[in-house]
């Protein structure tokens, strides 16, 4: 197939025209920003665009399938060209779909938790020496690419994001695959520039289950009011559905991790943070049991699972004077709840500082801010970054320190509007006993943090 992605530097996107190219299609791509890794990756594969920016003589008639990504705008011009010609013009998910009809799907689903708990079954299945299709929002270890697609797998196993398909397709993106087995983490409002209503996010998980095939599975965490509510709706509309509640097992932290008593199992050892993680491990361990895999040759395999990329992910760590430094995804309200709690209860010990950059169109829309109040209430010192020049971007009103600081609720909240300044104040972050936990599903905006302080602070 002649297969051309718009908005090909994306995180997935990139991915797909990997995986594409890589199963013997030609591909092209264009975008108007590409950054690393997208950037070597693509480069290093061939699929570069020579040019960034966006052409409408790329697109010619001669195209199978346009792949548009979420990125691109509906007045793009290489999309106002593949409409005018004609042409297929299908979002990931919906081509994902169409590569896996054949195929068991196993979809992981939820507000949180999404990208470890597919990176879990993952992990497993790989140790048991089964391949699968797959879709993931992180690298892997032991993995090439977050896709993978070949007709001689049996098994998709999908990160189901709840997110729109693309800029002409408004539906989730999870609404397109048909799950034959499925988890659901928790349900937790998020995305509130499409989703503007806390009933309205809801009910995508609602229509999510009907999309459920015949006959097939939902795990669900039993310990969500949300979600537990609209498992008890839909099992009353989808009594041909088996459902596999789970919770979280029974855990205390380590030095290097946590211990885990798994039902049916002995205690054993795990690299893995907090009660959210040890529920998401029991999430896993469900979905891979209904999959086939024995839940011995899951706990074998687990043990050595290491997490998913940039969640609790150690950016620096130097044992000698007890601090760690973790970068997380975190961005929703109940995700730094999380994260901080599985941090704080594993150190103790130590002093927090916490930093969250609001960066995301609902975290940086005032009408949703206020659902973060009491968000950074965990840490011993809780900052919160945002780059006024990113609220303009995406043309939201503007956001003032005083307003975001109450929102929050917390009379200590640091507010940073600069990158300098949040450089010189992670300079002044203690490098003893302390942890430091950074938090954003951006880049901070490029600030840079030194394991060892370029300055010593004046309080010292």
């Amino acid at each position: 197939m002649r297969i051309h992605l718009i908005a090909v530097g994306g995180s997935a996107m990139h991915n797909f025209a990997l995986a594409l190219a890589d199963a013997g299609h030609h591909v092209t791509g264009s975008d108007d920003q590409i950054f690393e890794p997208s950037r070597g990756r693509l480069k290093a594969a061939g699929l570069l665009p020579e040019i960034e920016g966006w052409d409408a003589d790329r697109i010619t008639s001669d195209l199978d399938v346009v792949i548009l990504g979420m990125h691109a705008r509906t007045d793009n011009p290489e999309l106002l060209r593949a409409q005018e010609l004609g042409l297929t013009i299908q979002s990931y998910p919906e081509f994902l779909r169409f590569a896996t009809e054949a195929k068991k799907r196993m979809v992981v689903a939820g507000s949180h938790g999404k990208t470890t708990v597919t990176s879990m079954i993952l992990h497993a299945l790989h140790g048991a020496g089964i391949s699968t299709d797959l879709m993931v929002g992180a690298q892997l270890e032991g993995f090439d690419r977050m896709v993978d697609l070949d007709e001689k797998h049996e098994w998709a196993v999908i990160e189901g994001d709840e997110y729109l398909s693309s800029p002409i397709d408004r539906r989730p993106k999870f609404l397109w695959y048909g799950p034959h087995v499925t988890v659901l983490t928790g349900i937790a409002w998020d995305h509130v520039n499409v989703f503007p209503t806390e009933e309205d996010y809801i009910e995508q998980f609602r229509q999510y289950l009907r999309t459920v095939e015949p006959g097939g599975t939902v795990i669900h965490c039993e310990e969500d009011p949300m979600l537990a509510e609209v498992i008890a709706e839909l099992r009353q509309e989808r009594t041909d559905i088996r459902w596999v509640g789970y919770s979280t097992p029974d855990h205390a932290p380590t030095a290097t991790g946590s211990q885990v008593t798994l039902p049916g199992a002995e205690t054993m050892d795990v690299s893995l943070l907090g009660a959210h993680n040890m529920q998401n491990l029991a999430a896993a361990r469900a979905c891979c049991e209904a999959m086939g895999l024995a839940v011995a040759d899951f706990d074998r395999h687990i043990a050595n699972f290491t997490g998913a990329a940039r969640r609790l992910e150690v950016a620096h760590e130097d044992s000698d004077h007890d601090f760690i430094a973790f970068r997380d995804f975190a961005h929703a309200p109940s995700k730094l709840r999380a994260t901080q709690a599985s941090v704080v209860g594993q150190y103790p010990s130590r002093s927090v500082t916490a930093v969250f950059e609001l960066h995301t169109f609902s975290s940086l829309n005032k009408a949703f801010i206020p659902q973060y109040k009491a968000a950074m209430d965990a840490v011993d010192h809780a900052i919160v970054y945002f780059d006024p020049a990113v609220v303009a971007h995406k043309r939201l009103p503007e956001l003032d320190e005083a307003f975001v600081k109450a929102s929050f609720g917390r009379e200590t909240l640091e507010v940073i509007t600069s990158v300098s300044a949040l450089e010189d104040r992670l300079d002044e972050v203690p490098r003893e006993n302390h942890v430091l936990l950074m938090m954003s599903s951006g880049r901070f905006g490029g600030a840079a943090f030194t394991p060892t302080p370029r300055r010593v602070p004046s309080s010292q």
